[in-house]
């Protein structure tokens, strides 16, 4: 535990520093208290107040805001900046400008979130004005979304005024994304997640600028989903009540939507996939060998015809996830019937492996997918892939390089680094991976889409998985987002900063871990919330 004292002494000496600079997140010469950082940034030193009546202006935008997208979510960044506090503080002599509005340009009129949607944003605080307004451009609401969020981080609770107050004005803050793909896995096969708790990870997904959910809806364990065309797949659910109805899915769709964050849906094919068999054990091998699904059974190729029609009508993501990973193939020559079907079509098991796979792609690209698959499938028959794959890399290093120099695209997930559910994984261990390691051609760097941290939930359910993805997604969400030569060579350099997000994600309702421990390690001793 040598390295948790380390980074304790870290903290205090980090948070030492940032009082003497002042007491609030930004204040005066201290440190840019932002999560990511931005592209740009240039700031002042002028106090500012914020109207308790913070009004949104539209005037000169190009979007009609016809869903309410841009409006709840200046409503929801109002809430987060007050954090229930009762700000009924005098403005009467306190000498400091009060910023009256936020102002928001967008210029595209349209509201689809399609994948590679321009993210960037624009976003000044001035000075001096009467009436005094912030103002945000970007080309789309999604952008605006981002920058809302970015002045939330600047505005702080003033205890002794009971007022909201923004420092070091005027700020000038340019920002995009580094990557198009910026994820979070969920698994509600291993446990349910109820729909509450899916949507609370959603909303704390866009506090540090995540925006593709991967849900992997099911598992071997269980099938929680309704699917219409074959009705009987959520018979293998835990229970009863463990279940997501059409409209669920559909409510957590647009839920996410409205925030900017896609949903990346995921049926595991053809491991993993025990659960199916419980509403149709045909598609079982046997009654004693049950994974993974039957390659000599039509059957099976209908049913996955059915649940990618079904996700088509819910899921409106470029891509789709088919898995791929895992498989044992030992049923399809232990079962008598299978093994002459295989002899009948002259293949042996990988070649059956392949067979499944790759029909199963022509399924998903015939409803308009792009398809996502682990990558075991490129380590076996990577040039036999649809162009349209996506590798998604688990594994450990070096698969990313490989992939793109194949010419195929790339997700980066190596489980050494980004996988939650390794609670010995450090938060610094997520900040410093890199997704384009070893790729230095242009070209081939703009194949890796980006990154995912993945939650598997075989020792989480809804009682303990925020705090088991929060700080260290957060670490991760820097490294896609913020320019590579705006990230910290050194992960302790940003230790203060990240102590402070998650102290924000706390006072947001939010159940992020220490910092200074491992995976949702508790805290040591009594103490600042940013000191430990």
């Amino acid at each position: 535990m040598a390295w948790a004292a380390r980074l304790l002494l870290a903290l205090l000496a980090a948070a030492a520093a940032a009082a003497a600079v002042g007491p609030r997140a930004g204040a005066g010469a201290g440190r840019v208290d932002l999560w990511p950082m931005p592209a740009s940034v240039a700031r002042g030193a002028q106090t500012l107040l914020v109207s308790r009546d913070l009004r949104l202006s539209t005037a000169g935008s190009n979007y009609s805001d016809g869903r309410g997208i841009l409006r709840e979510a200046f409503q929801r960044m109002v809430a987060v900046v007050e954090l229930d506090h009762v700000a009924n503080g005098s403005y009467g002599g306190r000498g400091s400008p009060v910023l009256a509005g936020v102002r928001v340009v967008v210029r595209s009129p349209s509201d689809e979130l399609n994948f590679g949607v321009d993210e960037s944003y624009k976003l000044s605080v001035p000075a001096t004005g009467n009436p005094l307004y912030a103002q945000i451009e970007a080309q789309t609401v999604f952008g605006a979304l981002h920058a809302l969020e970015t002045f939330s981080q600047l505005c702080n609770f003033d205890f002794n005024a009971r007022l909201i107050e923004l420092h070091s004005a005027p700020w000038t803050i340019v920002d995009m994304p580094r990557f198009h793909y910026r994820g979070l896995l969920i698994d509600t096969s291993r446990h349910y997640l109820p729909v509450p708790v899916i949507k609370s990870v959603i909303d704390s997904m866009t506090f540090s600028k995540l925006n593709v959910l991967h849900w992997h809806i099911v598992d071997e364990q269980s099938f929680p989903l309704q699917i219409p065309s074959y009705p009987k797949l959520w018979n293998g659910a835990y229970s009863y009540s463990e279940r997501y109805t059409f409209d669920d899915a559909i409510d957590i769709v647009q839920y996410a939507e409205k925030r900017g964050v896609n949903v990346l849906a995921e049926i595991d094919v053809p491991g993993h996939a025990l659960s199916w068999g419980v509403g149709y054990p045909s598609l079982w091998p046997s009654a004693t060998c049950k994974e993974p699904l039957d390659v000599s059974n039509d059957f099976t190729f209908q049913v996955i015809n059915g649940i990618l029609s079904d996700f088509s009508k819910i899921f409106k993501f470029k891509f789709v996830h088919l898995g791929g990973d895992e498989v044992n193939t030992s049923c399809w020559t232990t079962t008598p019937r299978i093994k002459s079907w295989l002899i009948q079509h002259g293949m042996n098991e990988s070649d059956a492996y392949r067979y499944l796979v790759l029909r199963a792609q022509k399924i998903a690209i015939s409803h308009g997918y792009d398809i996502i698959n682990w990558e075991e499938t490129f380590n076996n028959f990577g040039d036999k892939l649809d162009r349209k794959t996506v590798v998604h890399n688990w594994l450990g290093s070096g698969v990313a390089e490989k992939v793109v120099t194949a010419g195929l695209r790339c997700i980066v997930s190596n489980q050494d680094k980004w996988y939650l559910d390794n609670l010995d994984a450090t938060w610094e261990g997520f900040y410093m991976n890199e997704p384009l390691t070893n790729i230095y051609n242009p070209e081939q760097q703009r194949l890796v889409l980006g990154g995912e941290v993945c939650m598997w939930g075989e020792h989480i359910d809804a009682s303990d998985i925020q705090q088991t993805i929060w700080p260290r997604a957060a670490a991760a969400a820097e490294r896609l987002w913020t320019p590579v030569e705006k990230l910290a060579k050194d992960a302790g350099s940003v230790a203060a900063r990240l102590a402070r997000f998650r102290c924000l994600l706390n006072q947001r309702g939010v159940a992020a871990a220490p910092l200074a421990g491992y995976g949702r390690s508790a805290p040591s001793e009594p103490g600042s919330c940013q000191r430990q």
